[in-house]
């Protein structure tokens, strides 16, 4: 098992070195229904799932894959993901969007999550939540998301990772791993970070930047999660690690071999981090996952 402490990153993107960040990056309520999901977790099983067994090389392990949506099913598998739906008083952040199971779907075999300026619920945006909270949730291996993300100002593309103990400890004693986190302004810069109880809002983690938008074209989002570190990667490209042993550096708190955590998709829009949208902002916007892949490995 590969736990180098080495960060690279070659050709069109540029790697930024780790930093702290403010106090008001975070979504970090759930909402009351999915938290009350609480105890029991099981593992779920994409109905996409391969019966292919292979290895692959990557971070200098080798991979197999054990789980996996590929979004051509036709439809939302309600099996493995749940909608969080309202507003949830900004879900900590101020967020300005309501959420709804309508504003996500399956097209082409992509999953799509799109983003609204219309009035629903109160609130003058609609967008869509999606998490595997009680379905499906992982301790360890490598995690690729290949999705195509929004821009604009007060746009938030966000996939990431909550401990799945979140029902009984809160936020942030579960943890929480930012695969990817794009600020709608800076379409050309994503943000991989964690939080933990010493970090809370103010989490670690560092940022990647290339000369294209992220809404050009797909990019493949990459986590690979040990024991003892997890690792952010953008097209196969390293940008940011952190360890365990930085955090005992620190004095921080690493919850991250505690237990497993459960996924999360959404497209929030507005909130402290990205501030609101203002005139420049064009609605619809879309977030389009081509599929989210899980490996083990041997």
């Amino acid at each position: 098992m590969n736990t180098d402490e080495s960060s690279e990153s070659t050709g069109d993107g540029v790697a930024n070195g780790e930093r702290t960040t403010g106090g008001f990056h975070r979504r970090q309520f759930l909402s009351t229904a999915a938290v009350a999901l609480g105890g029991a977790f099981a593992t779920g099983t994409a109905s996409a799932a391969s019966n292919d067994v292979h290895t692959e090389a990557f971070d200098g392990n080798d991979w197999t894959l054990s789980w996996r949506d590929e979004f051509d099913a036709g439809y939302i598998d309600t099996g493995i993901w749940n909608f969080e739906t309202g507003n949830n008083n900004g879900w900590g952040n101020n967020e300005l969007q309501y959420y709804r199971s309508n504003n996500a779907w399956t097209e082409n075999g992509h999953l799509v999550i799109e983003a609204r300026e219309e009035q629903y619920g109160g609130c003058d945006y609609t967008s869509a939540r999606m998490t595997t909270q009680g379905k499906y949730n992982k301790q360890y291996g490598r995690v690729d998301v290949r999705a195509k993300l929004p821009y604009g100002q007060g746009i938030w593309p966000a996939i990431w990772m909550l401990g799945s103990d979140i029902g009984s400890v809160g936020w942030p004693d579960c943890g929480e791993i930012d695969i990817m986190e794009l600020i709608g302004s800076d379409p050309d810069t994503v943000h991989g970070t964690v939080h933990g109880p010493d970090s809370g809002g103010a989490g670690v983690g560092g940022s990647y930047s290339q000369s294209n938008w992220f809404s050009d074209a797909y990019h493949t989002f990459t986590l690979t999660w040990y024991p003892d570190a997890i690792k952010f990667f953008v097209d196969g490209q390293q940008f940011f690690v952190t360890t365990l042993y930085d955090a005992q550096n620190a004095g921080r708190e690493w919850v991250f071999d505690d237990g497993p955590f459960f996924f999360l998709l959404n497209v929030a829009v507005g909130g402290d981090w990205p501030g609101a949208p203002d005139a420049s902002t064009q609605f619809p916007q879309r977030m389009e996952v081509d599929y989210i892949r899980v490996y083990d490995w041997v």
